[in-house]
């Protein structure tokens, strides 16, 4: 009968949550591991003496070694080819919806991360920074996440709980809105998440662990026929990557 290794174990397991999540802070890394801080450093600083993992002492988070990440045996490689198929087509999008596009990635803590996006042109624009993390259920990527993956209304009022929205709004409006992106395809978030911008958000559910593709603009700046037309435009990338 094989002995199972522990701390051997939870390397291994630390490595693949990089591959999934990018850089994670000690924190982050210690509560997806359920490890108290003090044995997570130990484990990670382990991993960066072996070359597999990178510290990076600015933002004191811990990535996953780029030689290492190359291999795809962590699944890291699957991410990579997402961000460089969807890339080109998140930057038409912006270009014709003269919007900022996201993809966000659903990571451990229930929360998403931004990972890659595309800028408009326009001298007024909403700018974003890969790496900004949100609760899940945040924003219209919060609503849409929901909508996909048919979750009920008890984890949908547990996720809204966790937000601190920017502008009032009652769980049961919420809800609706979930039931609504189900129906047509996409959520809106109009500045309840973060004042003054307006989102719109499609869901990539198929893809492990979660993706989500949004485009953010200017509250009170577009039509209604804009932005449905936005989110047929996203829906078109969703199914451009299937």
């Amino acid at each position: 009968m094989t002995t199972r290794v522990r701390s051997l174990a939870l390397g291994f397991a630390i490595l693949r949550l990089l591959a999934a999540s990018g850089a994670q802070s000690l924190t982050d890394v210690a509560r997806a591991m359920r490890l108290n801080p003090s044995s997570c450093l130990n484990l990670l600083r382990t991993l960066v003496d072996e070359g597999a993992v990178d510290f990076e002492g600015k933002r004191k988070t811990y990535r996953l070694a780029a030689d290492w990440a190359a291999t795809g045996l962590f699944g890291s490689g699957k991410t990579q080819t997402l961000i460089d198929r969807i890339t080109p087509l998140m930057a038409e999008a912006a270009k014709q919806a003269s919007a900022t596009i996201g993809l966000w990635q659903v990571i451990p803590g229930q929360r998403v991360r931004l990972i890659a996006h595309a800028e408009c042109d326009a001298m007024l624009r909403i700018q974003l920074a890969e790496g900004q993390r949100q609760p899940l259920g945040s924003g219209a990527v919060g609503r849409a996440l929901a909508a996909a993956q048919g979750i009920d209304d008890g984890e949908i009022a547990r996720r809204f709980a966790e937000v601190k929205w920017q502008k009032a709004v009652r769980l049961r409006d919420y809800i609706d809105e979930v039931r609504s992106a189900r129906t047509c395809g996409y959520a809106v978030d109009d500045g309840t998440a973060f004042a003054g911008v307006c989102t719109i958000a499609v869901a990539l559910p198929d893809l492990p662990p979660g993706f989500c593709v949004s485009a953010s603009l200017f509250s009170g700046s577009r039509s209604t026929m804009d932005m449905t037309n936005i989110g047929t435009a996203l829906q078109g990338i969703k199914h451009a990557i299937a």
